[in-house]
C-alpha cells in the first residue's frame, strides 16, 4: 500500500504543480488572467491528441484518467480507456489551426478567408471561433500560452 505523510503529499503536490503550471492554476487564479488579456489576443495550446475520421474531419483521444495506472486498474481490458470527441468541418479547421503560435486573430482570419459562405461578416468568425475555443478551454482540450507563461 501506497502511503505518504502530510510533508511528502503536500511537496509532491507541488512539484506537479510546477511541472503542470497551466494545471496548478486554480479556478480563479486562471479567470483573473484572462479576464485582463484580450482574447483577440490569446494563443491556444493543444492538450490532447487526434486521429483523422474517414470523412476527413478530427477526433479527439481524450483519456478517462489522467494518470496511467489509474487508467489501467480501473478500466477493464475490453473498454476503452479513451472518449473519442468528434469535431465538424469548422471544427476541424478550428483545430489544425492551434499551434501555440497563431493567435485567435489569426486563426478566425485563416477561418474566414477558408469558410467565406459560413463565417461571411467578420464579426460573425470572431464571434463564433472564440466561441468554440473557449468551449475547448472549458473542456480542457486546450489552454492557452498566456496561462503556460504567466508567471503570478
Amino acid at each position: 500500500m501506497l502511503t505518504f505523510t502530510v510533508s511528502q503529499f503536500f511537496f509532491h503536490k507541488f512539484e506537479l504543480q510546477i511541472k503542470y503550471k497551466h494545471m496548478g492554476l486554480n479556478f480563479f487564479q486562471r479567470r483573473k488572467i484572462l479576464k485582463k488579456a484580450n482574447v483577440l489576443e490569446l494563443h491556444p495550446v493543444r492538450n490532447h491528441d487526434h486521429v483523422f475520421t474517414k470523412e476527413g474531419n478530427i477526433c479527439l483521444i481524450v483519456p478517462k484518467f489522467k494518470k496511467k495506472w489509474l487508467r489501467d486498474f480501473m478500466i477493464a481490458g475490453t473498454k476503452k480507456k479513451n472518449f473519442s470527441i468528434y469535431l465538424d468541418e469548422l471544427g476541424t479547421a478550428t483545430w489544425l489551426e492551434i499551434d501555440g503560435e497563431k493567435n485567435v486573430q489569426e486563426i478566425c482570419n485563416k477561418l474566414q478567408n477558408k469558410f467565406p459562405e459560413k463565417l461571411s461578416p467578420e464579426e460573425e468568425a470572431i464571434d463564433r471561433t472564440s466561441k468554440f475555443l473557449f468551449q475547448l478551454y472549458e473542456q480542457r482540450y486546450i489552454t492557452f500560452n498566456e496561462l503556460l507563461t504567466d508567471d503570478n
